[in-house]
């Protein structure tokens, strides 16, 4: 498995040479290595479409915001790339404003917002990385995206002269 960033990037563009020549962005997702395996397996099982981050951590720490149209790296929790993906939307909510059909988005758990709502306070309450940590109306930057790399695999369907009949009652 390749494990420079570099020469990751050099196999995607030998693949689909329309890939911008610069290489994205890389990081992972959540805090720890363990939650970056988790998430990037939701992703990878095409599971989870979307994530969440706190504006007042891009703030922090100076990071540009996430654009449509951006392409990233996503590595797994050792630092690998394992993905590459495509920003389609963002918006910046309160965090009691984030909706059900986003939670349903990231994946995770039961995929409700009451689970949403939970593990992300918490989180930031954990890992934030302003001082301000977690408040009901805190801003949050509500991301969709797209898995670029890997694509699917295509199922492979039975020729019509070899499925069963169809039986009508």
């Amino acid at each position: 498995m390749t494990t420079t960033l570099e020469d990751f990037w050099s196999e995607r563009r030998a693949e689909d040479p329309e890939l911008p020549t610069e290489v994205p962005e890389a990081w992972s997702f959540g805090a720890t290595p363990e939650q970056a395996d988790e998430l990037l397996g939701l992703v990878l099982r095409r599971v989870k479409d979307g994530t969440a981050s706190s504006l007042w951590d891009y703030e922090a720490t100076g990071d540009p915001l996430p654009e449509a149209g951006e392409l990233s790296i996503v590595t797994d929790g050792a630092g690998v790339p394992r993905a590459v993906i495509e920003t389609t939307d963002v918006r910046i909510v309160p965090f009691d404003a984030v909706g059900a059909e986003h939670a349903r988005a990231e994946g995770e758990g039961d995929r409700t917002l009451k689970h949403w709502r939970r593990v992300h306070e918490a989180y930031w309450r954990a890992h934030s990385e302003n001082p301000r940590g977690f408040e009901p109306g805190m801003p949050v930057v509500c991301e969709r995206f797209r898995l670029i790399w890997p694509t699917p695999t295509p199922t492979p369907t039975a020729p019509a002269e070899t499925q069963p009949p169809t039986v009508s009652a």
